[in-house]
Formats: C-alpha cells, structure tokens, sequence
C-alpha cells in the first residue's frame, strides 16, 4: 500500500469519462468519491427515468473504476452517513481517509462551480481542479472569439471549430465548397416514414425504483416496467452511435424537423444523455459521423452529415460558450417581462391543443422531445403565452433526460424564449398553426381549427401569435428579421385586429382549461 497521502478525487454524475487522463493509471493513495445525494435529485423536480439514468450510469462506472483496480467510495442515497450534500460528504470523508488532498473536474453547471470553488475554505484542506477532457473547446473560447464583437454569430463559432478540428475540411475551406446545408434539411411531414427499432439498452432498475420511492423524492413522468431503455454504460452508448450511422444518419438531416404522433425519435440518434454525462465525447461521434459518410457517400449524403456535425459541433459547444460568457446575469434576464405561471397542463400533458398533448405527453412518457417539438410547440407556446422564463426553465431543466442547466438555459431562456433579448437567437421564434401543421400531423385530428383566427375552437396559436407580436411592438418592431410582421398586422382591418386581440385575451385568461 502506498505511503502517499491519500487524495480523494470527486466525480460528478455528468463526469463519467472512462477516457479522462485521471484513470489511465492506477494509484493507490487515490480514491474516487461518487454520491447519490438530495441536493441534486431535488433543486428541481426530476423526471423518474433522468434520476434513475443518472444512478443507473454513476453505479455501473463505479463498478468498471473497481474492476480497473481502481480505489472507489460510492455513497448511496440511503446510506446512513450520507449528508445528503458533496461538501458535508466530503467533509466526512476527509476525516475517514485522513485525506490531505481534494480534487475535481470543472463543473459543467454553475451552481456546482461555485460551491466547489469553497470547498478548500470550508473543508480547509488543499484543492485542485482538472479539466473534464470532454469537449471540444473551453469555458472560455467563446468569449475570446468574440472579444469585442457586439454579437455572439454561431456560424462564425461553428467555422472556428469546423477549422480547428477538421470536420468537412480540406485546408481551411469545407470539402464541398459549402459551410451549411440547413436549407436541404427542413423536409415537412411525410406519412409512412418510419425509423427501424432501436437497438435494446435497457438495464434493471426495480431496485433503484423503489429507492426512489422510499426516499420520498418527488418525481415528474413515467417508467414503464423495471428496465429503462437508455445507454447507462460507454459499451450500450457506442452501440447506439454505430446503430445511428448505419441505419438513422442517411435521414437524420431530411427529418430532423419533422414531428409524428406514431414516431417519438424518428431519426433522432438518442445520444444527448450518454454525451451529456460524458459516456462518449463529442469528437468520438463526430468522427464516426464522418467516417460513416466517407464510406458510404451514395447512401449518405453530404447534407445528413453537416447537419449532424453542426449540432454537436457547432451548437452544442455554442451554447456552453454562452453560458460560461453570461451566467450568472443570464439566469436573471426576462427580456419581455413575462410573469404568467406554467398552465397546469404541462405536468400531465391533458390539453385539447393537440400539438401540445403530444409532445408533452411524449416528454413524460420518455423523458425525451427534439428539438423542433422544444422550440417550435412547448416553447413557442410558452413564448406567446408570455410565461415567467424561471417556469420554463426549471420545466425543461426537470422534463428532459439530457437536460443540464449549461445546455438547458441558452436553448430555453435563449433560443426558445428571448428572454436574453438576443444573445443566443436573432429573432423570437414564435410560430402559429401554419408551421405545425406543416411540420407535424399533429393537427389533423385536434379539437381546435388550425385554420380559424378567431371564433369557436379556433388553434389558440393562431390569436396567440398575432397578440405577442401586437403587445411587443416596441420591443421588436425594430428587428430586421420580423419587420414583415408588423407589416402584414398593420394591414389588418381594425376589426380583425380586435377580434384577434380578444380571442387571444380569451384563451390568456382560461389557460389552464385549454
């Protein structure tokens, strides 16, 4: 046994990178401390099935530390001496091991950023901090990129990154001659369009469900039967990438905006959650993109794989960028002051908006939406309703399986809300019927008349959306992006601006009987 003193090395729930340079040898005067403790599962309410992913991942990458030789102390909910919080627990520990040392990787979100950056004070004991090794820029990237620039451009970022690590490269110019294929890539609603299975990552949970009701944690959604199917090991994680290329990436572009009631995930590859806790890294997916690409250019067109890349690439690590630039002022904005409450009917999906039913309904039953049903139903929704950006966020925050505040936020308070006023989107995307129908078969068989404005059971998107734009003129007539808007509603007859004003005001007032 080694004489070193001994140094406890934390890892967090979203920091189980079997890759990180900190496991590539084992070191006896070393032990890794992961906990499952309340302070976590309860700042906001949870879906069950992201709690018991979460668990279900920090324990079995406990157990591959173990069989790598490695010296671990894993805290259980129920534990007795469980402290319910890392500083409390590690206090603790420090004793139990006489650690002279502590040592953890960045945070990702920031209210664990600044309790960690205590705990040398509070704990009094010397403490360290490595990189997480997972993504493909750092905290602070961003904001360098952009030191003096007014706005933060994605497609400027998304070109830095697409330069500096290769993708779709040849020199400094894209292989193709073209940066982006968004415009191939916005294929309406198609019947009869119909993924292949997903491949079975499913792992026994029964005993962590019932830990979880013992413990008397309060849950939002539903876990079907006592195996959750989503990748909770490095192993079930590179499956689904490999199963992605083969079978889903050909289409992932052409669909990606496209929402149906039969299919939840269409061509979606389901990685959010297995990246976010850092199970596989952004290159590793990238990369094997790619290379699906390069092998099979007849199959996989170049505008599948762009699309693709520029999500994880270029968004995913915009985003970040934009959270470490702003927070913590960025928790706070409410650019258009909305202080309406959540309806009620977001916790248990019974609305007669179809649109909303579904992808709701969706999000409970698999603690997963995409990103057209975030943005353009629950979030445009949201938006035109003018509801408190706080409410929304800890919805998003709690409802999805892949949901950390660093990616969360930028896309809910940002680019659903523009509640930062534009830092993150140009415009506020605000839609009404005509997109969802387009996008989605969801309104063929609603209770509301997507083509009616006004008037009995018409869509509440449709007065909804010319209210938001009427009651925001100052705020946003100025936006070049929008002026058209203000354009067309100044050509509507005074009565029908009335009429939509009312209707509008209407469907505000009973919002939680829609």
């Amino acid at each position: 046994m080694s004489t070193t003193p001994i140094q406890l090395r934390l890892i967090l729930g979203d920091q189980l990178n079997a890759k990180h340079s900190w496991f590539s040898k084992k070191e006896d005067h070393v032990v890794y401390v992961l906990m499952e403790i309340r302070s976590e599962t309860d700042y906001v309410v949870h879906h069950i099935q992201k709690i018991l992913a979460f668990f279900s991942a920090m324990r079995q990458f406990a157990s591959w530390l173990e069989n790598k030789g490695h010296r671990v102390h894993y805290i259980k909910l129920d534990a007795v001496e469980n402290k319910q919080n890392f500083t409390a627990n590690l206090e603790q520990l420090k004793q139990q091991y006489q650690a002279k040392s502590i040592a953890y990787q960045y945070p990702d979100e920031y209210r664990l950023d600044r309790e960690l950056q205590e705990l040398e004070t509070v704990l009094n004991i010397p403490v360290s901090v490595v990189e997480s090794e997972h993504f493909l820029t750092t905290r602070s990237t961003l904001k360098n990129h952009f030191e003096g620039k007014k706005t933060y451009l994605m497609e400027s970022f998304y070109r830095m990154i697409r330069r500096q690590t290769g993708y779709l490269m040849q020199g400094n110019e894209p292989l193709t001659g073209r940066w982006n294929y968004d415009a191939e890539n916005r294929s309406g609603f198609k019947a009869n369009v119909h993924p292949p299975p997903i491949p079975d990552t499913s792992y026994p949970i029964g005993d962590l469900l019932e830990l979880i009701a013992q413990q008397g944690i309060q849950t939002i959604g539903k876990q079907n039967g006592t195996h959750l199917n989503w990748p909770t090991t490095r192993a079930d994680a590179l499956r689904l990438v490999a199963h992605f290329c083969e079978f889903l990436l050909p289409y992932f572009g052409q669909y990606q905006d496209m929402m149906s009631v039969q299919e939840p995930f269409l061509f979606h590859s389901r990685l959010s959650f297995a990246l976010n806790i850092k199970l596989i890294s952004p290159a590793e997916v990238c990369e094997a993109a790619i290379a699906a690409w390069q092998k099979n250019q007849e199959y996989i067109s170049i505008a599948q794989v762009e699309g693709f890349v520029r999500q994880i690439a270029g968004w995913r690590e915009y985003v970040r960028g934009i959270y470490w630039a702003e927070m913590p002022e960025y928790a706070l904005l409410n650019f258009f002051n909305a202080k309406r409450s959540l309806p009620s009917w977001f916790w248990n999906g019974e609305t007669q908006m179809n649109c909303l039913k579904q992808a709701i309904g969706q999000s409970l039953n698999e603690a997963y939406a995409h990103h057209i049903q975030r943005l353009m139903v629950t979030g445009a929704f949201a938006l035109l309703a003018g509801i408190d950006p706080n409410e929304v966020d800890a919805w998003y925050l709690g409802i999805y399986i892949d949901a950390l505040e660093w990616v969360e936020m930028p896309n809910t308070r940002g680019m659903s809300q523009f509640a930062d006023g534009g830092i993150v989107g140009t415009k506020p995307y605000a839609g009404s019927s005509n997109y969802i129908d387009k996008m989605s078969n969801y309104c063929k068989t609603c209770f509301y008349d997507r083509k009616k404005k006004h008037g009995e059971r018409a869509c509440p998107f449709n007065s909804l959306y010319w209210n938001f734009y009427q009651q925001n003129r100052k705020l946003l007539e100025k936006n070049p992006r929008i002026g058209m808007a203000y354009v067309t509603w100044d050509k509507f007859p005074h009565e029908e601006q009335q009429a939509l004003i009312k209707q509008a005001t209407h469907y505000l007032n009973t919002i939680n009987t829609l």
